[in-house]
């Protein structure tokens, strides 16, 4: 029975990694184990990690590695820290790892320094920020690589990795979000008692390294929606440095136009994206999701700068009257006609069990070299 421990610290990667611990699951000869961290912990952000327990694993742990307002770095070492422990009592046999954010460097890291093989999911790609950096790091400490697409098996390369440990399986969120389960638009609206059919969604995250303006930007954020009379769905950011600021403006939204979440599960996440009038902020949901669905996307600064461009995302800059006139001009467009799939085609879990069991996966060398061929 080979063990396999799955780490998630947020909503957006527990989002792409589920399918992958159902296969696993599901499987004959693998146990996973759901190591549940970071954002998940915090009830400032919607206390998401009984979203996990709500589906059943057998085997989950949950382990508080900070408090709001915590730095990052600090989260980063006592996330280490405890992954050390759990690693070092469970002995798995592969660690998974997805994205960019520093529990999934921390759980490389770990990786690395026992010995212990190491998966990463969506590697390989480009926003334009410091996650390119986290992101990045995360493919070196790793062994093995389950990437979206070519250009992200051909980047990875060119980092050095071996062509042999990249796995080119597609996104995971897409096995969810093709899916004929998801539930319908009319129960997620009764669900979270939003009280109108006609909406946008407002999904706006910090930079860390523009964190000090985030209180200007969100401002000017908060502006433009209230003056645009639309009705919106805010979510809040994720908990990088500047999200306070982001909290803190959100509550001057029109309360009557406006309703905010401090987190929203999953599915039913991507049921009122497939069904919104526009996306607004900075989000890669915007970017990778909502082109899939027709959806327009006001993308705003330069959070996702070097991601995938398409004609129904517009690039915008964070001023008020921009944002304002982006929203009053791309509200309702319809690029059904136009919609682009650039990362799978909702099999990404069948073919990541496929990997693990064609059984190549478990031969890896945990002594990484740089490949220049």
């Amino acid at each position: 029975m080979k063990k396999i421990v799955f780490i998630t610290g947020t909503r957006a990667d527990y989002g792409k990694l589920k399918t992958l611990i159902r296969v696993v699951e599901a499987t004959p000869g693998y146990e996973p184990y759901i190591y549940v961290t970071g954002m998940h912990m915090l009830k400032r952000y919607g206390y998401t990690a009984q979203e996990v327990l709500k589906d059943g694993y057998f085997n989950i742990y949950m382990n508080i590695n900070q408090h709001v307002g915590d730095h990052m770095e600090v989260a980063l070492a006592n996330t280490v820290k405890g992954v050390s422990h759990y690693i070092h009592e469970i002995d798995p046999d592969l660690i998974v790892v997805h994205g960019d954010r520093l529990e999934a460097l921390a759980g490389s890291i770990v990786g690395a320094f026992t010995n212990t093989l190491v998966a990463h999911v969506e590697g390989g790609e480009l926003s334009g920020t410091i996650d390119d950096s986290i992101r990045h790091s995360i493919s070196k400490m790793s062994h093995v690589h389950f990437v979206c697409n070519d250009e992200a098996f051909d980047r990875l390369h060119r980092m050095g990795e071996s062509r042999e440990n990249i796995y080119v399986i597609g996104s995971p969120d897409y096995d969810v979000m093709f899916n004929s389960k998801l539930p319908v638009i009319d129960d997620v609206l009764n669900y979270y008692e939003i009280p109108f059919k006609e909406y946008g969604i407002v999904l706006f995250h910090p930079v860390t390294t523009e964190a000090q303006h985030f209180s200007e930007y969100s401002r000017m954020l908060v502006e433009a929606v209230n003056r645009s009379g639309k009705n919106f769905i805010a979510v809040y950011p994720n908990n990088d440095e500047g999200s306070e600021y982001i909290i803190k403006a959100y509550e001057e939204f029109n309360s009557d136009k406006v309703k905010v979440f401090p987190s929203l599960s999953f599915e039913r996440f991507i049921v009122l994206l497939k069904n919104c009038s526009l996306m607004v902020g900075n989000s890669s949901a915007g970017i990778r999701e909502a082109p899939c669905y027709g959806i327009p996307t006001i993308n705003i600064g330069d959070r996702q700068n070097k991601r995938f461009k398409h004609k129904s995302i517009l690039d915008v800059d964070y001023e008020t009257d921009s944002l304002l006139l982006a929203i009053q001009k791309h509200w309702g467009l319809d690029y059904s006609d136009c919609r682009v799939n650039q990362f799978g085609s909702g099999d990404s879990a069948e073919k990541f069990i496929s990997c693990l069991n064609e059984g190549s996966i478990w031969k890896t060398s945990i002594q990484k070299v740089a490949f220049d061929d």
